[in-house]
């Protein structure tokens, strides 16, 4: 039962990113801060929850996969959106949760005279969303969005003073960088398809 939550770890992420994205401005930075830290540290509860759920859970049976609805079907190629724990994405959900709340929480102070303080939340936000999806998808085509999640936040992020050429420089090196990766991470998917008609990693 306590593993039925898991879909809520990287739902409060993303739902700090929407309030904080088009609301940000107008609920103030106090608000802002809250919604941010408070959404990740949801996320973090909540993966202690499903922590305890997959502990309880025999040995044999630490691989709990929860679909949510099946979002590409063409031909023979389908592929679901889902969920997948086991030992190894809960280590990570724990890491990225906790180690993300931390992070968040120093945030409120050190970028607190920030006018655009909400955007940096919300980029924050949507980063943490994008790795949990990386890190508890339940195919490699999930673990790819995550990945490109990330990369963008990362430009994001790394660009925030986009007003100064460093930083805008720094960004789009970054960017440029990381879609050498997909580039390669895309090549590994299709071939992963072709070689065992699936992209599900319990197949």
């Amino acid at each position: 039962m306590l593993l039925k939550l898991t879909g809520l770890v990287p739902l409060f992420p993303l739902l700090g990113c929407i309030i904080n994205g088009f609301f940000g401005l107008r609920i103030g930075k106090n608000a802002v801060g809250l919604i941010a830290a408070g959404s990740v540290g949801l996320s973090f509860l909540t993966t202690l929850i499903v922590f305890v759920g997959l502990v309880m859970t025999p040995v044999e049976n630490r691989v709990f996969e929860q679909i949510l609805f099946t979002w590409i079907a063409v031909s023979d190629f389908t592929a679901d959106f889902g969920f997948q724990v086991d030992p190894l994405s809960m280590t990570m959900m724990l890491f990225v949760t906790g180690v993300g709340f931390l992070i968040h929480v120093y945030s409120i102070g050190y970028m607190h005279e920030e006018y655009s303080f909400y955007r940096f939340f919300a980029y924050m936000n949507l980063f943490m969303f994008s790795m949990l999806l990386l890190v508890m998808g339940n195919n490699f085509l999930l673990m790819f969005i995550g990945w490109e999640g990330v990369g963008c936040c990362s430009y994001f992020l790394i660009g925030y003073y986009f007003e100064k050429k460093s930083a805008c420089d720094a960004g789009t090196k970054a960017f440029v960088m990381n879609r050498v990766g997909d580039f390669a991470f895309l090549l590994a998917v299709m071939y992963i398809f072709y070689i065992f008609g699936s992209i599900d990693f319990t197949t």
